[in-house]
């Protein structure tokens, strides 16, 4: 009898694991097909809208951003500012020019870091790990080039595929 009890007990957690395995490969499956597609869009909007704020004078970096720059007036500046990363988000959204807005974040992102050295009073509450508001704002950058690596390697395999699907 014990045996018995044994051997179903066993045989349940098998069936569960088998069911779980094979739930997990559907899942693992569904998010390595979204995954990129829906990082893509999302750093386009947040690109698109955080650009937009710059350029009709709404965003709540720009006293940050008038603070950092010294070379160009700030009122020029910043709405430029917000048009290059609008162009960031659109290529970003539209994959033939993924490549370009990859490039144009790239030449963005590493000003976004000045703050950090040219006004820390402004990003840290305590030098160097108490961040203000602004601090974590920039911080959060880092985040977005991890976002952008995954995007730019994948550019090209995504084109092999579409090659593929296209000769097929």
């Amino acid at each position: 009898m014990g045996q018995m009890l044994t051997a179903t007990v066993t045989d349940v957690i098998s069936r569960y694991r088998e069911e779980f395995e094979r739930v997990d490969r559907v899942v693992a499956a569904q998010m390595d097909r979204w995954s990129v597609p829906v990082l893509r869009a999302a750093i386009g909007v947040v690109f698109i809208w955080f650009g937009a704020l710059k350029v009709v004078g709404l965003s709540p970096a720009e006293p940050l951003v008038a603070a950092t720059v010294y070379v160009v007036s700030p009122s020029l500046f910043i709405p430029v500012l917000g048009v290059w990363e609008i162009l960031i988000g659109i290529c970003l959204l539209y994959r033939p020019l993924i490549r370009l807005g990859i490039l144009l974040l790239f030449l963005q992102l590493p000003g976004t870091f000045l703050p950090l050295i040219l006004v820390p009073g402004a990003v840290f509450e305590t030098f160097p790990y108490a961040l203000t508001v602004e601090g974590q704002y920039i911080v959060k950058n880092l985040v977005i080039i991890g976002a952008a690596l995954v995007i730019g390697g994948t550019v090209r395999s995504q084109h092999r595929t579409e090659q593929t699907d296209r000769e097929e």
